[in-house]
């Protein structure tokens, strides 16, 4: 099972861990997302990855500029 990493607000692959190395990841993601209820930061895919909701830098640096984004549900158009 790939691991993948993307913007959850511009969706740019951030990046991406291969099946091999993914085993111990994927228990630790598994196990913090039934203590935290994190549900909506993990997405497993159709076909067996899964794709975890991070944030790059670009978006990173924007939301620090002008925080008045974070009330904005989506501020990328």
């Amino acid at each position: 099972m790939n691991i993948r990493y993307s913007c959850r607000h511009c969706k740019t692959e951030v990046g991406s861990i291969p099946f091999g190395s993914a085993g111990e990841i994927i228990q630790e993601l598994q196990q913090a997302e039934k203590e935290d209820q994190h549900e909506h930061f993990l997405e497993y895919n159709e076909d067996g990855s899964l794709t975890v909701r991070c944030i790059c830098e670009q978006c990173e640096q924007s939301l620090m500029m002008f925080p008045d984004y974070y009330a904005l549900k989506k501020w990328l158009q």
